[in-house]
């Protein structure tokens, strides 16, 4: 029962905190809008925008806003990005080509980072360990963009392993074929980059806590070989607090990357909230905003309730 109230609660905070932050970025936005002149269909946008209160004060506006929401789920209309269409479905289009590129980054550097910060935790101060921490620092030092053109500059330009852009869905015949998987391969590995930098480093740091704790001394001292004392009782107590950094990543996978979304011509979530921001497309950079904001939220909240669902020692919702 105590759990069940301290999950609600926290849900309520996470509404009441999307709500206010909905509220200031609609507000602000309203504040820098300027006139938008009127496209080909004139007079059906005119009535638009006067459906949406354009001519009413903020605050009328955005009760209407909240309204469609309710009732509608509608977040307005895009005028420039793809001219009369409703801003959820743009956002909804351009999720998949982002959704595909993070989860394969994902399932490529997760493994193998946590694989490496095993290894590297093991053989402690020695030269494998070294080298790792080495690539670990230059992984996650290097901003990703750059990591990016120097995979486009060798693999792709001098190589020619792999196409420079992602291709069309068309050209692809699909957005799940070998082909497409094939064009999307560089910044795949741009991404995974830090991933394997990122789970090696904090498997590394809590593996190493777990192997020199006092537990591990009882279960030698009880019998149990180093292997199998690393097996039962290290492993298993390191990883309970990278899985819900885990679960956190896996969410996160919506959200996407601007710069390497960019860089290598994706059309993804990240593409569109630059292109919002480039064209001025009002309704289309608020519900991208908040869909961002939905992600941190909805990370942060499962990655502290994933804390006491998979150790029973935390008791949630108790001081």
């Amino acid at each position: 029962m105590r759990t069940l109230k301290y999950v609600l609660k926290r849900l309520l905070f996470l509404v009441i905190t999307f709500f206010i932050i909905m509220t200031i970025t609609f507000c602000l936005i309203k504040m820098l809008q300027v006139e938008i002149p009127l496209g080909p269909q004139g007079q059906i946008e005119k009535e638009r925008r006067e459906a949406l209160g354009w001519n009413e004060p903020i605050l009328t506006q955005y009760g209407i806003y909240l309204k469609n929401i309710f009732t509608k789920f509608d977040w307005g209309t895009s005028w420039k990005v793809s001219y009369m269409t409703p801003v959820a479905e743009v956002l909804f289009s351009r999720m998949m080509p982002t959704i595909l590129v993070n989860v394969l980054s994902i399932l490529i550097g997760l493994p193998l980072g946590i694989v490496l910060g095993i290894f590297a935790a093991l053989l402690k101060n020695k030269w494998p360990d070294h080298v790792i921490s080495v690539i670990i620092v230059l992984f996650i030092s290097v901003p990703s963009f750059v990591l990016a053109f120097f995979l486009q500059y060798f693999l792709a330009f001098k190589l020619q392993w792999f196409p420079l852009v992602m291709s069309s869905v068309a050209d692809a015949g699909g957005m799940f074929t070998w082909k497409m998987i094939y064009s999307i391969m560089l910044p795949v590995m741009a991404g995974a980059f830090y991933e394997i930098a990122y789970f090696a480093r904090t498997v590394r740091a809590e593996l190493t806590e777990a192997l020199t704790s006092d537990y591990m001394l009882l279960a030698r001292t009880k019998g149990l070989t180093k292997q199998k004392a690393i097996v039962r009782h290290a492993l298993k107590n390191a990883m309970v607090p990278i899985l819900p950094v885990i679960i956190g990543t896996f969410l996160s996978v919506l959200g996407g990357s601007m710069v390497l979304e960019q860089i290598f011509a994706i059309p993804g979530v990240g593409t569109l909230t630059l292109s919002s921001l480039t064209f001025r497309d009002y309704d289309l950079f608020v519900l991208t905003s908040m869909f961002y904001t939905l992600i941190g939220l909805s990370a942060a909240i499962l990655t502290d309730l994933s804390y006491g669902f998979l150790d029973p020692r935390i008791k949630m919702g108790e001081r």
